[in-house]
């Protein structure tokens, strides 16, 4: 069954429309994956004798295992938000005979071959032999690699447990926060000093091996509760249970000004206000406006015009990016019937144009009080917004006819790559690199001035040519039609 269930992943992997973007992420990947091999296995062989030198009078391997307590919660905080639970395309599995028990088994088997779980090996197995050569008994050190390796294999199981309770929170990442908060704050502050706890339970484990089944039943015990969540949600109905609430309506008559455009603003508006997932890009305007504060009251950076750009892109344009990025996948749930109605794309665009631009608006009006930091900061964020409506709105735009992923809208937003390809990751050089550069040099090889007009410039000639801009980007998105249609129908 394991074999059956590996050929559907990989037919499903390259009979995907997003086959050659897929395979290109997956490249990418295999060298960000080399690169920290390298960086474990220089830790693993070196850290010893780093140890050694730094404190002479103290074991290395006593060291390491006082340690131990902050690289578990680093681990853990690091799967949270970067490893997720192996999926695969189950309910075309639930109409057949087959087992959902077999199912579980398998995709929680799968997480247990992450590369989160190899990736400690690279250290602990080079430390363990470096061990062995400084004359450590090898039983110990045997020992101890086997309580990392069950150690490494609680911390998988745990994560999704913690996942699986933050799901349905509308801020999913609190329940991590707290969880490793507390534990650090109970450490830090000698309450219960968890680092002690866990450097005496792994030499009480080394010496003696019997100990290790404490680790087996820990992590039997998490690989069954995990099974219980997982097996609870594997019905063909499950997603048709929805939570009972009360209906909140808004008048929204106010979008009537801006004409024929204005059906399509209210969708979105709605759209971004009934769902989890782009409901997230109105939270995160509040950290985007609150964004300059890491760098304006700093001296250092205060006297850097060079970063007034940068930061105002990124401070007027943070609705633009968060929300832009995934144009038209935020309709992909009902992109069929959209495109089967007799509607004018060039509208249906026009209205994503406006709500982003009058974001944009909005944004630097909110962000005027920087200017108790200094004029110079109000005249680049004025000058960020021009650009950002007369060039950015297009980029963004016309990276979306490029978007082939369909995005869940009921879905947890913060850490959710889901809806996220090589477009999402390219379209960040056009709209935040590219601005930086041109006022950055500027800005120090001719003045400050000059690099707010050309940012001026720029946008002025964007918001110029808008409707034969708007039109180009509209026949993209014909041209890409229906290939959208096939892609937002396919599970991804």
């Amino acid at each position: 069954m394991i074999s059956k269930f590996l050929s559907l992943e990989w037919k499903s992997f390259i009979r995907s429309s997003n086959f050659g973007k897929g395979l290109a992420i997956k490249i990418l990947m295999g060298f960000f994956a080399l690169y920290f091999i390298a960086v474990f296995l220089s830790l693993g062989v070196f850290i010893y004798p780093a140890l050694k030198n730094t404190f002479p009078d103290k074991d290395p391997f006593v060291v390491v295992n006082t340690l131990l307590f902050f690289w578990f919660l680093a681990d853990l905080m690091l799967r949270f938000f970067l490893q997720k639970l192996p999926v695969m395309s189950v309910k075309p599995l639930l109409t057949v005979p087959i087992k959902r028990r077999t199912v579980v088994n398998y995709v929680l088997g799968k997480s247990a071959l992450s590369f989160f779980n190899f990736l400690p090996l690279f250290a602990i197995v080079p430390f363990s032999i470096v061990l062995i050569t400084k004359d450590y008994d090898v039983t110990r050190v045997i020992t101890w690699l086997l309580a990392m390796l069950l150690l490494t294999l609680i911390n998988n199981f745990l994560n999704f447990i913690i996942e699986s309770f933050s799901a349905d929170t509308e801020f999913s990442f609190l329940p991590i926060i707290l969880f490793a908060g507390a534990l650090f704050g109970l450490n830090h502050f000698n309450i219960v000093n968890f680092a002690d706890l866990l450097s005496s339970a792994m030499l009480a484990i080394t010496n003696n091996p019997l100990y290790l089944l404490v680790l087996l039943a820990i992590l039997i015990g998490l690989f069954v509760f995990n099974h219980k969540i997982l097996i609870k949600k594997l019905y063909l109905d499950n997603s048709l249970k929805t939570k009972i609430k009360e209906v909140t309506t808004s008048d929204l008559g106010w979008t009537k000004r801006f004409g024929e455009v204005a059906p399509f603003m209210q969708l979105d508006l709605k759209l971004i206000w009934r769902n989890k997932r782009p409901r997230s890009a109105v939270f995160i305007l509040v950290i985007g406006l609150l964004y300059g504060l890491f760098f304006y009251p700093q001296p250092m950076y205060r006297d850097m015009p060079i970063m007034y750009g940068f930061i105002g892109v990124f401070v007027t344009g943070i609705f633009l990016i968060n929300f832009g990025q995934f144009i038209p996948a935020w309709d992909s749930g009902y992109y069929k019937m959209l495109m089967s109605q007799n509607i004018k794309y060039e509208q249906y665009l026009k209205s994503k144009y406006t709500l982003m631009m009058l974001s944009v608006i909005i944004m630097f009006v909110l962000s005027i009080p920087y200017v108790y930091f200094g004029w110079k900061i109000l005249v680049a964020h004025f000058a960020a917004a021009v650009y950002n409506i007369g060039i950015n709105t297009y980029v963004i735009m016309l990276g979306g006819s490029f978007n082939r992923k369909k995005i869940d809208l009921n879905q947890r937003a913060a850490f959710n790559y889901q809806g996220t390809g090589a477009v999402q990751w390219i379209i960040g050089i056009p709209l935040l690199l590219i601005p930086l550069a041109i006022f950055g040099s500027l800005t120090y090889f001719v003045g400050f001035y000059a690099g707010i007009s050309a940012l001026i410039a720029l946008g002025l000639i964007g918001i110029i040519f808008h409707q034969k801009t708007m039109r180009f980007i509209t026949k993209k998105y014909l041209a890409s039609k229906y290939e959208m249609v096939k892609a937002f129908n396919e599970d991804n």
